[in-house]
């Protein structure tokens, strides 16, 4: 495709001045109050901050509303703030921030002025040189740079932690000798300052000795009122060199004053069982019976009485009992982990406990005070560990272990050599047999990311194991709240969507197969072992029946990496059960793909990476993967500040495809030979990724910017021969406009399947351009339409079609919109036909073989895609659905591809 520079001129001329979106005046859309549950169904007995997103009608809300929080039979004190607008300025998301402790039932979120407040609030208070968190008489002191991301916490003056550092090691070599690196805090920043809800943004690099600066890291430290503790997200990049920096160890170290006698001080350890609780000097089990009193006491964590009670022999022989300053858990994989202690440096190691899976809490005081730590997705991202050092000293260090230094160190390399293939021609031909897209050089970890979550707590004294245990659960899996579905749903938010609904035959075997696809993959995590630092989240791509496991080996086969939306489909699952399976899956899922398939620096920034052995081997790097439409359903639910970022840092991404051609191995393709500052840009997967980032900077922000940069494109497509069934055309990277396209139909079978469908839904519904919603209707009705009628209508040639099954939401979508029923009956056909998806079961398919649990002919792809065509079919064409004879199910001839 090649137009001379005087066309272009043209072109840009002729689309200068756009059209100013219609915007929606305020209707007679009223807010009803909003009622929240607990994902896991019950009051949780202890929940640590709480933050929910909740949505309203357009025109319901004016942006300068207020808003109260009810529960329990009492109005709750709550922090609120609005995350979204709508185009006529009225309010579209809030989020709201309850203070730590007991949940309340019956949670009720409605407009109107809050009328009360925390007894123990949190206030922010800026010096020059730190920044001063202080909830009651606890404080959280964090300077401003330096390498002490927090420097101390204090209880009315009192000592209860010093230094937190971020702490690890490098090996130039697998077996080389660890370098030791720290981090280094360039600025902090108050992004919020209380009454419920206080946030400090930490950026920085970690330095290695020799000054090396590298490994860039945001930490966010979260305060709520009445806590004891802060949370931390931990987010970092990897950007050094896979083959000499073997990441050996990287984690959070806490300094804790240490006073009183050892037999005074305390370690916790959660556990799976009974906690792990010991003294540094133990006196129980002694020879000697100290009395019931003081085994007691040191059973309980308190201080033991006065020594002159104690039995002589053991009060004369207290110096001779050994004590034991350093504690380790090591949890080297998800099904297995481990305690020991040794006395001190130098000596043995003594194993003391096992188990399976450790929820990832550890604790070491004193009488004056201690700390506690524990890292969320503790055993799931293993190799992970939680290690006391010189309890038996003044100061204690207590450290979070994200990977743990007695691991093999990270190894970041390609996992295969270039095998000949140092053309396109040659990896062409090995993309047709391994379905890897494969290129020297492009399969780098160089710029993929992590993000953990941990809780820090400051204590008076040594918790009761209750509460130990209570507080490792609340970190494990943190109690969420959600807006009711039905609310979410009045809002008219995320497209087109329905509550569950089991009225009729069809739409029970519907509903069915949705929820038996969410067990099925919520079970293949467990089942599977889908666990590790860098693989936790993900799912496999295509099943191998031959060997009843996952393709995990054979090239583009194995994790997915978000392709054909699993993210898309279970946060609509989400949204419209209220489940916590689902969400818990889709949670889990977004932290991952949004990190680790994404490229957060380097010349791959903003891309993410095609389905492959290792997240990142695969060459094809594109913004279908790093879509904005993956993480836009979790960051308004939440108001999740990572993914706030994430989703800002796409909105320039475009810029990347000027130096990243996607299109480079397209058989016969010739490089792009445009003007300069233009690309071929597809509509999708590539054009609505990137119009869900600039959708959601407009709704959050009000700038303006982003409106006018979907409306160049809005605009333009339309003009184009044929719209949206050319499938791509001459982008200008500067205008966001379309310049030209070649002037045929191109419908090709991936444009409509991450994102499109659902953003186009939500743009029509946004801004109003009869033109721009025409084409959109054209591409819809015609995709998959019958042969004879699309060479009536366009003639030869007809070309080939996949996702038939998938499209069918597409052709819902058009009947929906002009109300014609013959349409309607011809998309439920298609859906219920299978052709090249997974298929519709009047039952349960799942079975057992070999001992493992199998749904036949099973692949992301189809599942991913069928769950979101079976969500749109019941909210587009129920009735139709209700008129639909499903056929007996019989496996897809060809499998729903990819590319």
């Amino acid at each position: 495709m090649q137009i001379s520079r005087r066309d272009t001129m043209k072109l840009l001329g002729a689309t200068a001045l756009l059209p100013t979106a219609a915007i929606a005046r305020p209707g007679t859309a009223t807010a009803s109050p909003a009622p929240l549950h607990w994902l896991e169904g019950d009051t949780p007995p202890l929940q640590l901050g709480q933050t929910v997103g909740v949505a309203w009608p357009r025109g319901a809300l004016p942006k300068r509303s207020s808003f109260r929080v009810d529960g329990g039979g009492k109005e709750l004190p709550a922090q609120s703030w609005v995350t979204a607008t709508w185009p006529d300025g009225s309010v579209k998301w809030t989020a709201h921030a309850l203070e730590a402790g007991v949940g309340a039932p019956d949670i009720m979120i409605r407009p109107g002025r809050s009328a009360v407040t925390s007894a123990t609030p949190v206030r922010v208070e800026e010096t020059p040189d730190a920044i001063l968190i202080r909830i009651g008489s606890l404080s959280w002191t964090i300077p401003r740079s330096g390498d002490v991301p927090i420097r101390s916490a204090t209880r009315a003056g009192r000592p209860l932690m010093g230094a937190l550092t971020l702490v690890g090691s490098v090996r130039p070599a697998l077996d080389g000798a660890p370098v030791p690196f720290t981090g280094h805090v360039d600025k902090a920043v108050v992004e919020q300052s209380g009454p419920i809800r206080a946030v400090v943004k930490l950026t920085g690099m970690h330095v290695a000795e020799g000054g090396r600066r590298w490994l860039p890291f945001t930490v966010r430290l979260y305060a709520y009122a009445g806590a004891n503790h802060l949370r931390i997200v931990h987010s970092f990049v990897f950007d050094g060199e896979p083959a000499k920096d073997f990441l050996s160890s990287l984690g959070l170290r806490a300094a804790v004053p240490m006073r009183g006698a050892p037999h005074d001080r305390h370690v916790r350890f959660a556990s799976d069982g009974p906690i792990f609780a010991e003294a540094v000097r133990p006196i129980t089990g002694l020879r000697r019976d100290p009395g019931a009193a003081y085994r007691e006491a040191q059973i309980a964590g308190r201080a033991i009485p006065d020594l002159a009670g104690m039995s002589k022999p053991v009060r004369e022989g207290l110096d001779m009992i050994p004590t034991w300053g350093d504690f380790t858990l090591e949890q080297a994989n998800a099904d297995g982990f481990r305690i020991e202690k040794r006395t001190a440096d130098g000596f043995a190691w003594i194993a003391a406990r096992s188990g399976k899976r450790a929820p990832g809490l550890a604790y070491v005081g004193s009488p004056t005070g201690g700390v506690a730590i524990a890292q969320r997705w503790f055993w799931q991202r293993h190799p992970s560990a939680l290690a006391i050092r010189n309890a038996a000293s003044d100061e204690a260090s207590l450290t979070a272990w994200l990977w743990s230094p007695e691991a093999p160190p990270m190894d970041l390399r390609t996992y295969r050599g270039v095998l000949g293939m140092e053309g396109y021609a040659a990896q062409n031909h090995a993309l047709d047999v391994t379905y890897e897209d494969y290129e020297p050089g492009w399969d780098s970890a160089i710029g993929i990311g992590r993000t953990n979550e941990l809780t820090l707590w400051a204590l008076d004294a040594t918790p009761a194991s209750d509460d130990i245990t209570a507080m490792a659960h609340a970190n494990a899996l943190p109690p969420q709240l959600m807006a009711d579905p039905a609310h979410l749903h009045a809002a008219q938010i995320f497209g087109d969507w329905a509550l569950p609904d089991r009225s009729t035959p069809n739409r029970k075997i519907v509903e069915d197969q949705l929820a038996n696809l969410v067990d099925f993959y919520a079970n293949e995590v467990e089942q599977r072992s889908w666990y590790g630092f860098w693989d936790h989240g993900d799912v496999m791509h295509t099943y191998d029946g031959d060997r009843h496991v996952w393709r995990y080996d054979i090239g583009g086969f194995a994790w997915d990496n978000s392709e054909l939306s699993p993210d898309l489909w279970l946060w609509l699952q989400a949204l419209r059960t209220g489940k916590a399976q689902v969400w818990r899956l889709a949670e889990a899922m977004t932290r991952h793909t949004s990190e680790v398939d994404t490229y957060h620096l380097g010349r791959f920034t903003g891309l993410g990476t095609r389905h492959g052995v290792q997240h990142w081997s695969d060459s094809s790097k594109q913004p279908r993967v790093s879509n904005a439409n993956y993480r836009r359903i979790y960051y308004y639910l939440t108001a999740d500040d990572r993914m706030g970022d994430i989703l800002r840092d796409l909105l320039t991404s475009d810029q990347t495809l000027e130096h990243v051609e996607i299109g480079r191995k397209i058989p016969n393709a010739k490089p792009y030979a445009g003007p300069p500052g233009t690309i071929d840009m597809g509509f999708g997967p590539s054009w609505t990724a990137y119009a869900a980032a600039w959708l959601t900077e407009w709704e959050r922000t009000g700038d303006t910017r982003w409106r006018d940069r979907l409306l160049a494109g809005m605009t333009t497509i339309p003009k184009l021969p044929h719209g949206w069934m050319t499938g791509s055309g001459v982008y200008d990277l500067k205008t966001g406009r379309f310049l030209s396209g070649d002037g045929k139909v191109h419908f090709q079978h991936l444009t409509a399947v991450f994102g499109a469908v659902e953003v186009n839904s939500e743009l029509i519904q946004l801004i109003d351009l009869p033109a721009y919603k025409a084409t959109w209707l054209d591409y819809c009705r015609w995709f998959n339409a019958p042969k004879a009628d699309y060479i009536a209508k366009f003639g030869e040639p007809f070309g080939a079609r996949n996702l038939r099954e998938s499209y069918a939401r597409l052709t819902a979508y058009a009947a929906h919109a002009t109300h014609d029923r013959a349409l309607e009956d011809r998309s439920t056909q298609e859906f219920f036909s299978g052709d090249q998806g997974l298929g519709t079961w009047t039952g349960d398919p799942r079975h057992t073989v070999a001992g493992v649990i199998e749904w036949p002919s099973v692949s992301t792809n189809a599942a991913s895609q069928w769950g979101l065509a079976a969500i749109q079919m019941l909210a587009l064409v129920p009735e139709a659905i209700d008129r639909a004879t499903i056929p007996p199910h019989h496996s897809s001839a060809q499998e729903p591809r990819g590319a």
